[in-house]
């Protein structure tokens, strides 16, 4: 383990999991199989939507985008943090970390623009299914992912700036958690914090603030639509349009909310280790799950795509 730098902290220790071997090894194999089919799962979408001119529409664009979003947070948290569990903790430079909080940050900041963009699509698909191809171009589409990219990278990319030069660690180089999270960062910083919480909240008004009042106003306007719908039959299906999205969502927000709500001292470090596995590990492994045994039209392209490797 590094020693603490009086002068300044170069390099930090996840310690990851307490625990026994077996129980760590247990974890490592668990979180690799994960990890595969995580990866699989959302290739296989991003392939199936490429190739199959049934899914050249716009909620599939959009969900083969949430299916890159997946694949980033992913590959930014897990291969480091199966190493972490071989080895009982792991030494990452600073560097290093704040690089894994960026593409941590734009990970999360882009599928909930996304999402956001996706419940639109539901919005337009219901409330204005007349105007909906005139609306839902595949040119505005692409704009508006092309649009939250580029948002994600570049504010992101000050905020991150501001971080690695407004906190500043002298002390403890000891990160127990399992990445390079904000919070036990804050934790173990020398510097003042407010500034750092202060922009967190102000970022967190465009990125999850906005987003959020955006779905759930779609979303009572979408209610609002298929109440009104006289035929139940018509009615079951426009809600099953919108049950794959809204389940993601649900598993996206209530996962977010449960860790940063959650105390992060003392007893509950651990199970605030288990409620980041959630949205770090299982909700990627999760989206592609919902949206494939879901969907008709990616059970139908599947069948399609399977012969033709064969």
């Amino acid at each position: 383990m590094p020693e603490n730098n009086l002068t300044g902290v170069k390099e930090f220790f996840l310690l990851g999991f307490k625990g026994s071997e077996n129980v760590r090894m247990f974890l490592f194999c668990l979180l690799l199989m994960v990890y595969n089919v995580t990866i699989s799962g959302n290739l296989l979408i991003i392939t199936l939507v490429s190739t199959s001119k049934n899914l050249h529409t716009p909620m599939y664009f959009f969900i083969s985008q949430l299916s890159i979003t997946d694949i980033l947070l992913s590959t930014d948290i897990v291969p480091n943090l199966l190493h972490i569990l071989l080895n009982n903790g792991t030494i990452i430079t600073f560097i290093g970390c704040m690089a894994q909080l960026y593409f941590f940050c734009i990970a999360e900041a882009s599928e909930s623009l996304l999402l956001t963009v996706m419940s639109y699509d539901r919005y337009v698909a219901i409330c204005k299914p007349l105007h909906y191809v005139s609306i839902m171009t595949g040119t505005l589409c692409v704009k508006l992912v092309i649009t939250f990219w580029l948002l994600s990278f570049l504010i992101l990319f000050i905020y991150i700036l501001n971080i690695s030069s407004g906190l500043k660690f002298c002390g403890s180089n000891i990160i127990d958690h399992l990445f390079c999270d904000l919070v036990p960062l804050q934790d173990i910083a020398c510097s003042d914090t407010f500034p750092i919480k202060l922009q967190i909240y102000l970022l967190s008004i465009p990125l999850v603030g906005i987003p959020s009042l955006i779905i759930i106003i779609s979303y009572i306007n979408i209610v609002r639509a298929v109440l009104q719908i006289q035929s139940n039959v018509s009615r079951q299906k426009a809600f099953s349009t919108c049950s794959s999205h809204l389940t993601v969502v649900l598993v996206f927000y209530m996962s977010l909310l449960s860790v940063y709500t959650v105390p992060k001292s003392g007893e509950t470090s651990n199970i605030n280790k288990f409620l980041s596995l959630l949205y770090t590990v299982f909700t990627p492994l999760i989206n592609p799950i919902i949206y494939s045994f879901r969907n008709r039209d990616i059970k139908k392209a599947i069948q399609e795509i399977i012969p033709k490797y064969l």
